[in-house]
């Protein structure tokens, strides 16, 4: 296994790391650290940037050393959503964002994942879209503000971000969708 692969696999192992955090009771007394975030919000806030960049870290490594694999093509997008998936549902749980929006966007992963595996059993790999892509930058960048409390800034910034991410996320499933409507098609 590559190193880009060994760094994907790195980021989903976070994502139950980033759980425990805000589990674990110990964590979670230590309140007000920063941004009124108590250590197991904080701690899971960090986790995910880091886990975030690994998603960075993982695609340039893989192009620049030309160690692209189907593999990883495969797994960058199912870790990417267990990211961000796991980060969205800790949100609606302390009321922080919508659940609608969040269904919206886990609609689309659904989506655009049994589009990729209709591709997959045809013998290709759909790579991530350039709206994929910015979809997710999107994605992060709301999330990370939501997670830190809007870095004490006005509650409205991070809402405003987190739609344009929905925004971008229907985007791009419709681009996805429509780029392999064939494919889907003929699966029917």
């Amino acid at each position: 296994m590559n190193l880009p692969n060994k760094i994907t696999l790195t980021r989903m192992i976070l994502i139950p790391i980033m759980i425990l955090m805000v589990m674990l009771e110990p964590i979670t007394k230590v309140n007000n650290v920063v941004f009124n975030l108590n250590l197991g919000e904080l701690l899971f806030a960090v986790i995910f940037v880091i886990a975030s960049f690994t998603d960075f870290l993982d695609g340039y490594l893989a192009r620049k050393n030309n160690q692209v694999t189907t593999f990883g093509k495969f797994l960058d997008p199912i870790a990417d959503k267990l990211l961000v998936t796991t980060a969205m549902l800790y949100l609606i749980s302390i009321g922080r964002v919508g659940w609608a929006l969040v269904v919206i966007v886990i609609a689309r992963e659904f989506i655009v994942t049994t589009i990729r595996l209709l591709a997959v059993e045809g013998g290709k790999v759909i790579a991530a879209s350039v709206y994929g892509k910015l979809k997710m930058i999107a994605t992060v960048i709301a999330l990370v503000v939501l997670l830190f409390n809007d870095f004490g800034l006005n509650a409205i910034v991070g809402d405003i971000l987190f739609y344009v991410a929905v925004l971008l996320t229907l985007l791009s499933g419709i681009d996805y969708f429509w780029k392999n409507r064939k494919l889907v098609f003929e699966s029917i």
